[in-house]
């Protein structure tokens, strides 16, 4: 499948409601911020052995962000190349991808922390493990940390993830796989690139940043995860639907 339309005059309705959706959570996290309450802290998603943890966060988590141009990049990735996979699919199949892709992401996510924090944790004595499990959320809270590698076992304990990334990476793999040779015209350096080319050196991007944790606090493998789903779910529908793509 190399062409496509797409309709200019309104957003498809999934995309749109996603788009409404993900601003009115914004809004509400910054009015009950001033509050004192700490909505991205209760739908966030937390660390599976955190006791803030809770199961409805694999889900809630999509629709959080963490400031306006973390929810304005994906917000713009959700439009820009989810309204063509929604007009292409349908709105329940482009549903299901979306939901499907972001959970997926978020347990792909979840089992690399679990690595992580197995192999950091036994880098340090049982007893700094146990004052970081019992500790580490009000020392957050005030908005401290520990230092060296406790900093880091206690940010996978008790820092949520929030964002809507690893399903707006599922839907960026997907358009590439639908449309590889359609060309995209980039912003640094501008310069068009077609979208296969365009994925596979994201993807790339985000695999070293992930091994290398640079980034910050960006949830690289969240990213990879969502395109690994997407990647599955694609070469499924494909597998047992004539000409899906």
């Amino acid at each position: 499948m190399q062409n496509f339309r797409t309709s200019s005059s309104a957003l498809p309705p999934v995309v749109k409601n996603l788009i409404i959706i993900n601003v009115i959570m914004l809004l509400a996290t910054y009015v009950l911020s001033l509050r004192g309450f700490d909505l991205a802290n209760i739908l966030g998603l937390h660390y599976f052995k955190s006791p803030d943890f809770e199961p409805y966060q694999l889900i809630t988590h999509m629709f959080m962000h963490g400031g306006f141009l973390h929810l304005l990049f994906n917000m713009f990735a959700l439009w820009m190349f989810g309204r063509v996979l929604e007009n292409v699919w349908g709105p329940k199949r482009f549903f299901i991808f979306y939901f499907v892709t972001g959970l997926g992401a978020a347990i792909f996510y979840s089992f690399v922390n679990y690595i992580e924090f197995q192999y950091i944790a036994s880098k340090l004595t049982p007893e700094v493990v146990q004052d970081i499990i019992a500790h580490g959320a009000d020392i957050l809270n005030q908005g401290q940390n520990y230092v060296g590698q406790a900093g880091k076992l206690n940010s996978i304990l008790n820092v949520p993830t929030v964002g809507a990334s690893g399903a707006v990476f599922g839907i960026l793999l997907g358009f590439g796989m639908l449309f590889p040779n359609t060309e995209l015209m980039l912003l640094f350096p501008p310069i068009p690139i077609k979208a296969k080319y365009f994925v596979a050196g994201y993807g790339a991007i985000e695999l070293y940043s992930g091994l290398t944790n640079s980034g910050g606090n960006i949830a690289h493998f969240a990213h990879l995860g969502g395109m690994l789903f997407g990647f599955i779910m694609i070469k499924y529908w494909n597998s047992h639907t004539n000409n899906f793509y």
